[in-house]
């Protein structure tokens, strides 16, 4: 497995925008930390300060950080594309399996990368709550602290499932910005069969379909957490209760997604003609 993780590594180091695009997407995150800090004077009248409404205390600072942290991923995506992108133009795929690398090591590359690069995005995702939490918040009981703290392993699950999904993309149509697009028209073919469902069926039944989708799905792992900062603000919480806790069957179809496209992933690559 080291092996595998080292060579896929060291293609991506030597090449200066996978390294621009990886520093990118563990920086971003960090913004976090901007807007926790953010202080701004609404021209003398009042003073916006997020920190101080308590949107960063623990428990909530772990659904908050994780769900806006995992919009950025969109540019290890990037990469993740790329990486099948370049081994196609650049011939190197072709070379790797001539040297010995057999084709299921070439796909176990790949995901160790992702596995990898996910897991050092959700370490750095924790030291950010763990600042940000101990900063603002009173609770200093190691046991309250990390209540809700379920959401780094929804978080880490996620990227691994969205780029597993985009590497099953670059491996199906070879070029990085054919499987971008076609990531944006999953998206749009995922709301089409949801409206046709709604239109056909009722919205209950097409609510709980469209959450076996593969995009849907990975978004449902962290649910967005604008409710739950309102439940902690207004006396009666009874419009605004919703669930927003990770679930272990979201967790399981996410998983299945996963297993789906790297199986997929492997099955191209060894019926196709290289």
């Amino acid at each position: 497995m080291l092996r595998l993780l080292q060579l896929e590594l060291q293609k991506l180091l030597l090449n200066r925008a996978s390294k621009v695009l990886i520093f990118i997407s563990f920086i971003l995150p960090f913004f976090v930390i901007i807007l926790s800090s953010l202080r701004i004077n609404f021209f003398g009248l009042f003073v916006l300060e997020l920190g101080h409404y308590g949107i960063f205390n623990f428990p909530i600072v772990w659904h908050i950080t994780t769900f806006f942290a995992s919009q950025f991923k969109f540019f290890f995506a990037i990469v993740v594309v790329s990486m099948i992108g370049n081994e196609y133009s650049n011939k190197t795929i072709k070379q790797n399996l001539i040297d010995g690398l057999s084709k299921k090591e070439f796909i176990l590359s790949k995901f160790y990368t992702i596995v990898f690069f996910s897991a050092v995005a959700t370490l750095l995702i924790f030291l950010i709550c763990l600042c940000i939490g101990l900063y603002y918040s009173s609770i200093d009981e190691m046991s309250l602290i990390f209540i809700d703290s379920e959401f780094l392993f929804a978080y880490f699950l996620k990227l691994v499932g969205f780029f597993s999904l985009c590497l099953f993309l670059g491996m199906l149509v070879k070029r990085s910005a054919f499987a971008l697009a076609f990531l944006f028209v999953l998206f749009i073919v995922e709301w089409i069969i949801y409206g046709i469902l709604t239109w056909k069926t009722n919205e209950a039944l097409a609510d709980k379909i469209q959450n076996f989708f593969p995009l849907k799905s990975m978004y449902k792992l962290i649910d967005q957490p604008f409710q739950r900062i309102v439940m902690s603000k207004v006396p009666n919480k009874q419009d605004f209760i919703y669930d927003f806790a990770v679930h272990w069957h979201e967790i399981a179809i996410v998983l299945a997604w996963t297993v789906i496209f790297i199986f997929s992933s492997y099955r191209l690559l060894k019926r196709r003609d290289l």
